[in-house]
């Protein structure tokens, strides 16, 4: 991680002074935090993974405005606590605000300031990547699904993210190959003591979305995988659980939102994400149960294979996911709007009515929002509290 710093620094006598103290500190903060930190000037400072302003000391707040057009937003004040540059920082903080630009002040202990540049980093990486993936639609949503669509040139304007369409024929085809390669996660399905035709049949879906993926160079995709069950009378499952485990993010049913949300929570915590159903709410304990037929089976503690629930046909997974802290996230399709929650996985179910995978969550945020605000149908689960730097990233 390259981090290029722009250096605001006064002409005065006191700026050797200032000098002395902050180079060296650059050098210490680029020790504990194992990224390069490089003096750039105002043509190149545009050119870093993260670029900073260092404002070295206090009567530079006149240089910052005169360059104010040629730095990268949000503007990230790198402030020291000695020579004025905390005043100047927050001077020109304020500008900042009454003119509705973005900006922050980064001060406090080398543990506070690293930490956060840590954060800053990952946020970074993920916006980078996420403005240019390109995502493929095979098939229109499920029908109904009628509020998990997303206009692809909106999608592109506004986040960089683009979104293709590929017909159904070209998936069928693609299937009628009844090709393969096998991989660590098809041979894991495979060890399953489970009916060796439907397995194969199953994969050959999972072949037919891998050659997709590579011929069209795509990061994620969504399919309308209903539309299987009466074609090839198997299912999709398998498929998005051995291509999300890979890294390529997959999302049922053609939905779109879920798919990008999918990739936001992806992107920020390096986390298999489990895509699935709010089956059951309990608002006096603030529970809530998930459900759905697939995951990337490197979720789980282990897994085993049923049919799928609602048509009793194929291959699906009932997977047991460990219990402890989880983040339930939501965005929609322009990332516009999101609902985030931290919460508890406190119990796996195998209910006969539901979903072959079935968790029971209790959330820090009122599950009312399923209620009455929820955004859309499918929710996205990850293990652990990541709420902060999902927080962060939208902030």
């Amino acid at each position: 991680m390259k981090i290029g710093v722009y250096y605001l620094v006064s002409s005065t006598a006191a700026a050797e002074i200032a000098n002395n103290n902050n180079f060296p500190w650059l050098k210490t903060l680029s020790e504990k935090t194992g990224f390069d930190f490089e003096v750039s000037d105002i043509d190149h400072i545009n050119d870093y993974d993260i670029s900073l302003i260092f404002v070295g000391g206090g009567g530079t707040e006149g240089l910052f405005l005169k360059e104010i057009e040629n730095l990268p937003k949000p503007y990230y004040l790198l402030t020291t606590g000695a020579n004025n540059s905390l005043a100047a920082s927050m001077e020109i903080l304020s500008y900042l605000r009454n003119h509705e630009l973005p900006g922050e002040i980064i001060h406090g202990s080398d543990d506070y300031v690293c930490n956060r540049l840590k954060e800053l980093s990952i946020i970074q990486k993920a916006n980078k990547r996420i403005s240019n993936f390109k995502f493929a639609r095979v098939g229109k949503p499920s029908d109904w699904l009628i509020s998990s669509d997303v206009d692809a040139n909106l999608s592109k304007e506004i986040n960089g993210i683009e979104i293709i369409d590929v017909d159904m024929e070209e998936f069928f085809d693609e299937i009628q190959k009844k090709e393969y390669v096998d991989n660590a996660y098809t041979e894991m399905i495979k060890s399953k003591n489970y009916d060796a035709k439907e397995i194969d049949e199953a994969l050959y879906i999972y072949g037919a979305l891998r050659r997709i993926v590579d011929k069209y160079q795509l990061d994620g995709l969504t399919v309308r995988c209903f539309d299987l069950l009466d074609t090839v009378h198997s299912t999709g499952c398998s498929a998005l659980a051995i291509l999300n485990s890979e890294g390529i993010y997959a999302s049922c049913e053609g939905d779109v939102p879920a798919l990008i949300s999918m990739a936001v929570l992806g992107e920020l915590t390096n986390q298999p994400v489990f895509m699935a159903n709010p089956s059951r709410i309990d608002t006096e304990k603030n529970e809530i149960i998930f459900a759905h037929c697939t995951l990337p089976i490197t979720m789980p503690e282990y897994f085993s294979i049923m049919t799928h629930f609602e048509s009793q046909l194929g291959v699906a997974f009932r997977g047991h996911i460990k219990e402890g802290p989880v983040t339930v996230f939501k965005c929609n399709g322009l990332m516009q709007e999101y609902f985030l929650s931290s919460g508890e996985l406190l119990e796996n179910l195998c209910e006969y009515n539901l979903c072959r995978t079935q968790i029971r969550l209790h959330l820090n945020e009122s599950v009312e929002y399923f209620l009455k605000d929820s955004i859309g149908n499918h929710h996205l689960i990850i293990q652990g509290d990541h709420s902060h730097i999902i927080e962060e990233f939208f902030r």
